[in-house]
């Protein structure tokens, strides 16, 4: 009866240990000494987004009158029934493996490391210079084609997603991405980012509220997340209390009735 005991006690012990917590589960939490209702002060993109190799844009040019700015402004009438996504992958401006993108009649433009502030004002400065003179009003407007991110390992849908804002946090691109799951290692995301020079590896903890200060708490162009399992998902036990008590009682119940079946032979 002492070893039947003692496989119990082990059992339980297992169990407990094979759970997650409530701890490892939940977003973005707040300290003991957090007050209900207090500001949490958020940080916000201070840099602007710099233009990298790859990158899709969107570049339109307005005047007073359209038809004077419409060979700057292609628009494919191939496939009518494509999507916005399919429409800007077509007509959109991609940066090639030079840094450049190329523009109907203004030829090849060197943006990489731009803002998309200083590529407007760029490319107005060359319209005005060859084509138009200051009383047309033109107007330029750059923008990214949408916040384009990989998602991979404890999500809901891995894969490339495109989200159509100029700024979208990691909490709503996981939101698009189907969810962490109970096995997804919540306080150790890893976002591989591209820079001018190469990527580099950062880490975020999304179950603490200071997540929302983090550098990596916006999500950029191009950036990879990769969601990692928690040990209990290789262990096998199971992601609950109940489940992994199923488990270990029913693998504890055996052993006990074998190694009682043996003692009385």
């Amino acid at each position: 009866m002492k070893l039947k005991h003692l496989l119990y006690f082990f059992g339980i012990a297992i169990c407990l240990s094979s759970c997650i917590s409530q701890k490892r589960l939940t977003y973005l939490q707040e300290d003991g000494e957090q007050k209900v209702d207090s500001l949490i002060p958020i940080r916000k993109q201070t840099e602007p987004y710099r233009v990298q190799l790859n990158d899709l844009m969107s570049i339109r040019v307005k005047a007073l009158d359209d038809n004077l700015v419409n060979i700057f402004n292609p628009v494919s009438q191939s496939n009518p029934n494509a999507t916005s996504e399919q429409r800007l992958y077509f007509d959109g401006f991609k940066v090639d493996v030079h840094g450049n993108i190329r523009i109907p009649q203004l030829g090849e433009i060197a943006v990489l490391g731009l803002t998309v502030d200083e590529i407007s004002e760029k490319i107005e400065e060359l319209l005005l210079k060859d084509y138009f003179k200051e009383e047309a009003n033109i107007f330029v407007t750059v923008k990214l084609a949408g916040i384009r991110y990989t998602i991979n390992g404890e999500i809901g849908r891995s894969g490339s997603n495109i989200i159509p804002r100029d700024q979208v946090t990691i909490m709503e691109a996981i939101g698009a991405s189907g969810e962490i799951p109970v096995t997804g290692d919540k306080t150790n995301v890893i976002v591989i980012r591209q820079y001018p020079l190469g990527q580099k590896v950062h880490h975020i903890d999304l179950t603490t509220i200071d997540a929302m200060s983090s550098p990596y708490y916006y999500v950029q162009p191009n950036d990879l997340i990769i969601i990692n399992p928690l040990p209990q998902k290789s262990i096998g036990f199971g992601t609950t209390g109940l489940q992994s008590f199923t488990v270990i009682l029913s693998i504890v119940t055996t052993l006990a009735t074998t190694i009682l079946l043996f003692t009385r032979l």
